[in-house]
């Protein structure tokens, strides 16, 4: 039995879906793996039913409806993960292989070997490390981790990171009732949080490459969201985040 394990939440994910968990099933340490399909037309819950049955002990699936936002799939996930006692770092991973599960375990090591809460696989911390992105989409998200930073005081490169271990301690003292965002402003507000109750956060430098299967889910409302977002949070009450 292992303590570690990485959700992964799919809309439409057919060309990646397997590739990513074989390749998740065969790093040298033993993460398990909770796949969040938001009802994907594509069949993406079916294949992972059927590898389920190769990794029955391992592979995990919850099946949501309707797609509802990578922030409700993530809550979603981490509810699950929290309802079972033996996991203790929790991790978040896109599905396209725009990140590397072979750094799942630096991730693992640094939240371990450190003491550290919340470790942040960060596109920024040491230059600019995006491979295969647009001009356009690398100097808006590198901005706009320039603009979280000024607006919310932390100190940190990357605010918009996806690929992120949690310490369930930390998870478990979130009301995520009150988690205010659906899209890619769940990211920053996961970390204002922990930053604002005095968890310990890292970033480790990380190469970050643009999917080469299926499509981007980022739209210009889930933009929007992150910029008008990160004001209100700035100015929210942090005690109504936790239990």
């Amino acid at each position: 039995m292992t303590d570690s394990i990485v959700i992964i939440p799919t809309y439409n994910e057919i060309e990646n879906i397997e590739r990513m968990i074989r390749k998740v099933m065969s790093l040298d340490y033993p993460f398990d793996l909770l796949i969040v399909d938001d009802g994907s037309p594509d069949g993406t819950a079916l294949v992972v039913k059927q590898l389920q049955k190769e990794f029955p002990q391992r592979l995990f699936l919850l099946e949501r409806s309707s797609k509802d936002g990578l922030g409700r799939a993530y809550i979603a996930g981490f509810e699950w993960v929290l309802s079972k006692p033996n996991y203790q770092y929790c991790f978040e991973m896109d599905c396209d292989f725009s990140h590397n599960p072979d750094d799942l375990i630096c991730l693992r090591n640094t939240c371990v070997d450190e003491g550290i809460d919340v470790v942040i696989g960060s596109r920024y911390v040491k230059g600019v490390n995006v491979v295969n992105w647009p001009m356009s989409r690398v100097l808006l998200s590198f901005f706009a981790s320039k603009y979280v930073r000024f607006i919310t005081g932390m100190k940190i490169h990357d605010a918009t990171a996806g690929f992120v271990c949690y310490r369930t301690s930390f998870l478990n003292v979130i009301n995520f009732a009150n988690i205010r965002f659906r899209g890619y402003a769940f990211q920053i507000e996961m970390k204002y949080i922990a930053y604002k109750l005095g968890f310990k956060l890292r970033e480790i430098s990380i190469i970050f490459t643009d999917r080469k299967e299926g499509t981007s889910k980022i739209t210009g409302n889930i933009v929007w969201e992150a910029i008008f977002g990160v004001i209100r949070l700035r100015f929210s009450n942090i005690r109504k985040y936790k239990k």
